[in-house]
């Protein structure tokens, strides 16, 4: 006899499955950053410019003294020639032990100092002032101006009673006050006062210079 057919297949309940979880949304885009500014553009090469700097009290009076000088004051200049060989050799056969004992450098300046104030002492016109276009004022001391470069300029510091000074003392005191024009450490009174006024132009590498007279010498 035919067999009867089987019994359908139990199912297991359908459970829906689990729906996949959404993706976060983007957040919403902000403003944009605000764009670096543009670097500047560079110079033209052919560009002309300019800078101004103000002069410093110390330059101004300078300034305007030598410019009175040039103004009120008979300016002649003299050249003459002088045989240094003596000096030179004198130089070279003692800076050595000058500089070990007395701890300064042995230059020109010294000597130059030395004997201007010898003959000021000889010659006391020479070392006076002329006060208002009316009075010469004489001198039994002698203070000697020394010309002295700096970066921002050529001071003339004042060594005052050469006269009593001898060559290692004039070179100490000529390195001391170069020290303070350099660092701009000179007082006003140190500049002024001097009865005469000596200008090394040579340090420059010129030949020939004529200087302006400093007032009131």
């Amino acid at each position: 006899p035919p067999r009867p057919p089987p019994p359908p297949a139990a199912s297991a309940p359908s459970t829906p499955a689990p729906a996949a979880p959404k993706a976060a949304a983007a957040p919403a885009p902000t403003s944009a950053a605000p764009a670096a500014p543009a670097a500047p553009a560079a110079a033209d090469a052919g560009a002309r410019t300019e800078t101004r700097v103000p002069m410093t009290r110390l330059r101004k009076r300078i300034a305007e003294r030598l410019k009175a000088s040039q103004n009120t004051n008979a300016l002649l200049t003299t050249y003459n020639e002088v045989d240094m060989s003596n000096l030179m050799d004198l130089r070279n056969q003692f800076k050595d032990a000058f500089l070990e004992k007395h701890g300064a450098k042995l230059g020109f300046m010294s000597a130059f100092v030395k004997a201007s104030a010898t003959a000021l002492k000889d010659i006391p016109s020479v070392n006076a002032t002329i006060v208002d276009n009316e009075e010469t004022v004489y001198y039994d001391y002698v203070d000697i101006s020394v010309a002295v470069g700096t970066p921002k300029g050529l001071v003339t510091p004042v060594l005052r009673d050469v006269q009593t000074m001898n060559f290692a003392d004039i070179e100490k005191e000529i390195a001391s006050l170069g020290k303070q024009a350099r660092d701009g450490t000179l007082a006003i009174d140190q500049l002024a006062g001097g009865t005469f006024t000596i200008s090394n132009g040579g340090v420059y590498g010129s030949l020939l210079s004529r200087p302006i007279v400093n007032p009131p010498q």
